[in-house]
């Protein structure tokens, strides 16, 4: 009963691994897929040996209608491959779950250097808007001084000229 209730749970877990997205799915590797197939074969074979079990069950060929020896012999046989398929089943979904967890952790750390080279953009982006916010005032502390030097050389120029026009009036 153990082992029924255990493969349920086996079976629930690979329900969900392809209740998947298509975006998802591409996204698998082709060993993913692989290991995949070849738990889902491993499981058909086991349905079919489990079918098999069932009906040496219901064989009767001895005295009366009961069980022989080799009646029961050929049921544990196949009782036995069923188990040794579900060790290998086990083995396998090993396997294929250490790949997701491998897969995972590649995912986490391809999400923290994306997040680190983001944070880069964004200090650099700080820091080129500081950069031109300091050139700005710059360039406007440069043209305020320029207006001051041309303001003060038309006044030299003015006072110069004036200065001349009364000294040619001074003359006359």
């Amino acid at each position: 009963m153990k082992k029924f209730l255990l493969i349920g749970i086996i079976l629930f877990l690979f329900n969900d691994l392809y209740a998947q997205t298509d975006a998802q799915v591409s996204a698998d590797s082709v060993a993913y897929q692989l290991q995949r197939k070849k738990i889902n074969s491993m499981l058909d074979a086991r349905k079919v040996r489990f079918g098999q079990y069932g009906q040496s069950l219901n064989e009767h060929t001895g005295i009366f209608g009961f069980q022989t020896k080799g009646d029961i012999r050929r049921s544990n046989d196949i009782l036995m491959d069923i188990v040794k398929t579900d060790d290998n089943i086990y083995k396998e979904l090993k396997i294929l779950l250490e790949y997701r967890a491998f897969q995972q952790r590649q995912i986490q750390s391809h999400s923290k250097e994306a997040e680190t080279i983001n944070q880069n953009y964004v200090n650099l982006i700080s820091k080129l808007r500081q950069q031109n916010a300091t050139l700005k005032a710059d360039n406007q502390r440069a043209a305020t001084m320029q207006r001051i030097y041309i303001l003060i050389i038309v006044l030299m120029i003015a006072s110069i000229l004036f200065l001349i026009s009364r000294k040619s009036k001074v003359k006359v």
